[in-house]
């Protein structure tokens, strides 16, 4: 059967909708999209999922999955994740970054991976870039081989004998002492405006701000109706943020598109975008 592999550290599951919505009229079915996991360490694919009507998206409560915690909310509610198949070869642990103990189900923790498929390191790299390679699991469950694992570097969990992926370790936001997904920030922008959204933390005095960055086409025929536009999308999203996440926006950058920077396969480069916002390099939309 056709099938189309969408393969990212997260599947959004409105990505898959809108794709499935433009291509409807050619035939194509929910059931061909195939959500994947992979990492150019594991030769790029790790494992896979199904995504349909008949197998949707699962919504979980946001503010227990920001505590590590992975209770189940109502559909429509919380959350929406993909879901994957736990693959056997290669082998994938969900671990305690800190202890190196497998974490049990329902809880968040590092995706560990092991098999031929996984990179034993990076070519002609220093030592210091190495460190995700050649990791060892304490009292390994039954069946699960000590080593060499790689530590991907992406958080997850099972729930169901299902793998979730929540998203970047290196992205997570820590504000006012609670971590945040900036995938779960962004979608909640993205219902709003359906442009690239880029939602980071920057230090003021002390404490973390969250700085959300959207870019948007300026709509209307003079200034000052554009003006009065933006001005409506920034109370909006601020809104939405603050309903469904329980955060003030400490700023929110309104910008052409195509500001925001990204990998060479269009991820976003949200360390790049905290530079640019600290040295002042984005252009406004509303300035």
């Amino acid at each position: 059967m056709l099938g189309i592999i969408s393969g990212a550290e997260r599947v959004e599951p409105t990505t898959l909708e809108r794709f499935v919505d433009r291509f409807a009229h050619f035939n194509f079915r929910d059931d061909m999209m195939r959500p994947s996991y992979g990492l150019a360490e594991a030769t790029v694919f790790v494992t896979a999922g199904t995504w349909s009507e008949s197998s949707p998206a699962v919504h979980f409560d946001v503010g227990a999955l920001s505590a590590g915690r992975v209770p189940r909310s109502a559909a429509g509610a919380g959350t929406a994740l993909v879901k994957y198949k736990v693959p056997q070869s290669p082998s994938l642990r969900i671990v305690d970054g800190d202890t190196h103990r497998e974490c049990t189900q329902g809880l968040v923790g590092e995706i560990w991976v092991h098999g031929p498929n996984v990179a034993d390191g990076y070519w002609r790299k220093p030592p210091e870039e190495q460190r995700c390679f050649g990791a060892t699991l304490v009292d390994p469950s039954a069946g699960t081989p000590d080593g060499p694992w790689l530590r991907t570097g992406d958080l997850g969990f099972i729930y169901e004998d299902e793998l979730f992926i929540v998203g970047r370790i290196k992205d997570l936001l820590i504000i006012r002492g609670r971590n945040y997904y900036p995938e779960d920030i962004e979608a909640t922008v993205q219902e709003i405006t359906p442009g690239r959204v880029a939602a980071i933390s920057v230090p003021v005095d002390s404490t973390e701000n969250l700085v959300t960055i959207i870019e948007l086409k300026k709509r209307g025929d003079s200034n000052e109706e554009a003006m009065h536009w933006l001005t409506g999308v920034k109370s909006d999203v601020t809104s939405a943020i603050s309903n469904a996440h329980g955060l003030n926006v400490g700023d929110l950058v309104l910008v052409p598109p195509g500001s925001i920077p990204t990998t060479t396969s269009g991820k976003i480069r949200r360390a790049a975008c905290v530079e640019q916002y600290r040295a002042d390099q984005f252009t406004r939309l509303d300035a």
